[in-house]
């Protein structure tokens, strides 16, 4: 008997999500759409954001881990003039404070960004996902005790201000991030830099690794979403290395010079004629499995 739910799709589809579902609503709304129970997302949207999120479907939920390292791109508005309990618009506002002239020029607002870019500690806001002892931090939080959180390792690759709103004291900003960068969090951050307290206004995620929001599908068309799902192979952005499938179809491990001129300790796509297979990494020694796909059904 098959397994629940299964119907034998397997894919990557970005999504342009909209304003005010959760990530989780989109991917209910995807089981819906395709029948298939194995749904997964890689790398949370906050409800008041839009943009760019990417969806796995079926054996491809386990891709998860490779999909959500990622960098990440997106498009902020950041509002000066007040902060919230939750670092964005949909908060509760906890403290006001006033405008600085300096926040209106844009050779202050360039500087003051250059000095977010690099690696970091942040401190991840209050209202988050992240569990402490098994306690959600944005549940506690909303219950009066939030958590203490602990800093997270980040990195800002980029931060480049694409203007500044002077009639609501907003900065338009494109960042380039690590995995796990709260931009929220950034917003709060750079109105502790400059003294008035700041949120984020808007946010929208453009870019995903090598997924970008133009190859993204909404979810109001009527077409069959899985004729949308992207090449997994171009999503990961491993290098291929083109393999006999018997060879690895009990997970076995590999020779090392099927991939000699590849550095240890690098995860790469197993591909037969262009199909994923799975995602080995290799070692001194071998080429050791990591996620082994299940052969593709006949058409």
């Amino acid at each position: 008997m098959g397994r629940r739910g299964a119907t034998g799709l397997a894919g990557i589809l970005p999504v342009d999500k909209p304003s005010g579902m959760t990530s989780h609503d989109v991917v209910a709304r995807i089981r819906r759409m395709t029948g298939e129970g194995r749904v997964g997302h890689a790398g949370t949207l906050d409800p008041m954001a839009t943009g760019l999120l990417v969806i796995l479907v079926g054996p491809y939920t386990r891709l998860e881990p490779y999909l959500s390292s990622a960098e990440k791109a997106y498009e902020a508005t950041i509002a000066f003039g007040s902060a919230t309990d939750t670092d964005d618009a949909e908060g509760t506002v906890v403290r006001t404070g006033a405008l600085r002239p300096e926040l209106l020029d844009t050779a202050f607002a360039a500087d003051t960004l250059s000095n977010l870019l690099g690696p970091s500690q942040q401190r991840p806001p209050a209202y988050s996902a992240i569990k402490v002892g098994g306690e959600v931090a944005h549940r506690a939080a909303r219950a009066g005790a939030p958590l203490e959180l602990a800093e997270r390792a980040i990195e800002v690759f980029s931060a480049e201000l694409l203007g500044i709103d002077a009639e609501n004291a907003a900065w338009h900003v494109r960042f380039c991030v690590s995995k796990g960068t709260y931009i929220r969090a950034l917003a709060r951050d750079l109105g502790e830099m400059v003294g008035v307290p700041a949120h984020l206004a808007a946010l929208r995620r453009t870019a995903s690794g090598t997924l970008r929001i133009e190859d993204a599908v909404t979810l109001d068309e009527s077409a069959d979403i899985t004729t949308r799902f992207v090449d997994p192979v171009l999503a990961l952005g491993l290098v291929a290395v083109e393999v006999d499938p018997a060879l690895i179809a009990n997970g076995s491990a590999l020779p090392r010079d099927t991939a000699s001129q590849i550095p240890d300790e690098t995860d790469v796509a197993i591909v037969s004629e262009g199909a994923l297979l799975a995602i080995y990494r290799t070692t001194p020694r071998q080429l050791a499995p990591r996620v082994v796909l299940p052969p593709r059904s006949p058409a």
